[in-house]
């Protein structure tokens, strides 16, 4: 559920940033009837921001994701290493016994 919450926030953020790319021409009329075109290129600062936020969400899920992987394998090894020792000594215990029973 988290993952799906994290994906579609970051979708959100990133197709908000994408929709401010466009660059936009406004004619703004003076008080004293001049004209003024003003151009608006690249993204504001709103839209600089949820850039950022989708990247760093990104970034924060990969690490997550790397650390869950690695905890797996350390689980894992740990798991067949004890397994290991026990089956040894159960083996040991075994064969003592076999040897006081004889």
């Amino acid at each position: 559920m988290k993952k799906v919450t994290l994906l579609l926030a970051s979708l959100a953020f990133t197709t908000a940033a994408f929709a401010q790319t466009t660059p936009t021409t406004e004619v703004k009329v003076r008080d004293n009837g001049t004209e003024k075109v003003v151009t608006k290129t690249g993204k504001t600062n709103v839209g600089q921001a949820l850039d950022n936020t989708a990247d760093a969400a990104g970034n924060v899920a990969k690490k997550a994701g790397h650390a869950l992987k690695r905890g797996a394998r350390k689980t894992g090894h740990a798991v067949k290493h004890t397994s290991q020792k026990v089956s040894h000594k159960a083996k040991v215990s075994t064969s003592k016994m076999e040897e006081k029973s004889e």
